[in-house]
């Protein structure tokens, strides 16, 4: 019994490893257009505008002919992006350094989406 749990919480800890390292390496080749250094109260109006982006992109997703279909990898960071969402919202006031890693997060995988619905559509429209 003891030896089930153990092998069971390894494996949710060696999951979630997983699932980030996979996260960031997928973002890694996104280049980061800007820096996310600035202050606690200029955050806010840089998550209004990566959170409508985001909205914007998985609606084209959602609703484009040809885009619907979704990859592992976008799936992935779509769960990441909820995730750090989420961590941006616990992390905001008591921890604006995880706040700013968070945002910056988000963005990156907002320019990963952006980048993938360009390169599909220029794949429709170079095969009419």
């Amino acid at each position: 019994m003891v030896a089930s749990v153990l092998i069971t919480v390894v494996s949710l800890v060696l999951l979630s490893y997983w699932f980030r390292y996979s996260c960031l390496l997928l973002l890694r080749n996104q280049a980061q257009s800007s820096s996310l250094a600035q202050k606690q109260g200029d955050l806010d109006p840089l998550r209004e505008a990566v959170e409508r982006d985001y909205r914007l992109l998985t609606y084209l997703c959602r609703h484009a002919a040809g885009l619907a279909e979704q990859s592992l990898e976008e799936r992935i960071l779509i769960l990441d992006y909820k995730l750090m969402r989420t961590w941006y919202r616990l992390t905001r006031t008591l921890a604006p350094t995880q706040a700013r890693n968070a945002l910056s997060e988000m963005a990156a995988v907002v320019a990963f989406l952006g980048q993938r619905i360009d390169e599909q559509g220029g794949l429709q429209a170079g095969a009419k």
